[in-house]
Formats: structure tokens, sequence, C-alpha cells
């Protein structure tokens, strides 16, 4: 594979050569997934599969003609027996339902993304690599497929978005670069999520976080590309998180 000069990991050791990445899925979500990881210096080889054949080879066929534009990795369709190969995987599954939840919107999809899930499960068990869980609701899948495939690393995406999200919405309210903004949403993707608003910084000082302006930026979020699996699509908003030793020195 392509070496990647200068690239380190989040230890600080250098990465001296290109990933494989397969993504699982190729809806909205893994579409988007897929653009990111193919422009991505580390990942020179993308796999994609999808319940769709169609479907993926429409995705690899667009990426492949961008990358005589933007460079990046080689994309490719993907069998499932293929799938073991790769350093990473991407989860982004989802099966056709309708969403008419109005509260914990991402629990609707429990019932019809889990048989998904525990079949790709059975397929990876075993898996050596990371798995990256994408599929609502995230959490609890994303438990779910590592006791079902004994893979022993799987990451859901949930906080990491919440606070992305935060960080955005805080930065937009205080008219700052979002890098500037420190601070962090933590717990169960959705409803239940924690704002730490106490442990949240901008420069470095703490931070005034309007808390209602905050959570009806996020509650009030466009349901996004994924149809059912809207952000912060609930009448309630997120609660907060009191000064306490375990976010704030």
């Amino acid at each position: 594979m392509a070496s990647c000069p200068g690239l380190r990991d989040p230890g600080g050791h250098s990465m001296t050569r290109g990933y494989t990445v397969g993504v699982i899925g190729a809806g909205a979500v893994g579409q988007t997934t897929a653009a990111l990881l193919a422009v991505e210096p580390w990942c020179t080889r993308l796999l994609v599969t999808s319940r769709t054949p169609e479907a993926a080879r429409g995705l690899v066929t667009d990426l492949e003609d961008a990358r005589q534009l933007t460079g990046g990795a080689r994309t490719f369709t993907a069998t499932r027996a293929d799938l073991g190969d790769a350093d990473a995987l991407v989860l982004c599954p989802r099966a056709t339902f309708t969403n008419t939840r109005t509260a914990d919107v991402r629990m609707a999809g429990l019932a019809a993304n889990a048989p998904t899930i525990a079949e790709w499960a059975q397929v990876l068990t075993g898996y050596p690599g990371v798995v990256v869980m994408v599929t609502n609701p995230v959490d609890v899948l994303a438990r779910y497929f590592a006791e079902l495939s004994r893979t022993r690393q799987v990451y859901g995406i949930g906080s990491a978005t919440d606070t992305a999200r935060y960080r955005l919405a805080l930065a937009h309210h205080h008219r700052v670069p979002v890098d500037t903004v420190e601070g962090y949403v933590i717990g169960e993707h959705g409803d239940s999520a924690v704002i730490c608003a106490s442990a949240t910084t901008i420069n470095g000082r703490p931070a005034t976080v309007p808390l209602d302006v905050v959570t009806a930026e996020l509650r009030d979020r466009p349901p996004g590309s994924t149809p059912g699996s809207a952000a912060y699509a609930t009448a309630r908003p997120l609660p907060w998180c009191p000064p306490c030793a375990s976010c704030w020195p």
C-alpha cells in the first residue's frame, strides 16, 4: 500500500502505510461517510457494500469519477467476504421503516435495525479491526454488535456527533470560531444526552452556556439526510450537567 509520510495516529506514532476501510451501507449516511474517507490521506483503499448492489456500484462509480479531480483512495464494491481484510469498518446500514416517533426518535429503529446488525455480527465474528457504529440507536447497537461478533474495538459515534453539534451551536451563539470552543456532550445519543455546560470553555476561559438557546438549536435541526432519524427531533431539551469533579477540575 502507499505510504502516508508525516501522518500520525492519535498516539503520536507515524503512520507509514495506507489503510483499507470498509463502508457497510450505501444510503445517505454511507455516501457521506465514503466521500469523506475517500479524501483522507491515510485511507488508500475503500470498500463499499450495500443490501442494494446498485447503490454500492453507483457510489463507487461516483467516487472513482471524483478521484480524477481530488485524488485519494481507490474505491471498490465489495462482498461480505472481502470486508474481513479491511483495517476498519463503518457500519451504517438502515432497514426500511417509517419512524413516527416524536421523542427518543433513535430508539424507533431498534426493532428494525437490530436484525441487520445481528446478521453482520455473524458474518464478522472475531473481526480483529476497528468497527465504528453509525446506525441508530447507535449506543445500543454498538454494544449489541460487540457482544454478538466478539469484536474488541467497537465504537459508537453518538457522543462525538452530539459534541460536534454542541460546539458548533455555541460558536454560532457567541460568534466565535468553532475551534475555540471546548465542551462535551456525554451519555446516550438522543434525548438523554447530557451537556457538560460547567466544563465548557471558549479560548480557554469558562463559557456562558445559554442552555435554552443551545438546546433549541439542537432540537430544531433539520431532519438531515437519513429519513426517520432526525437529530434532536424531540420536544424536550437536553439535560445539563451541573459542576462536578468528573468534568470540571
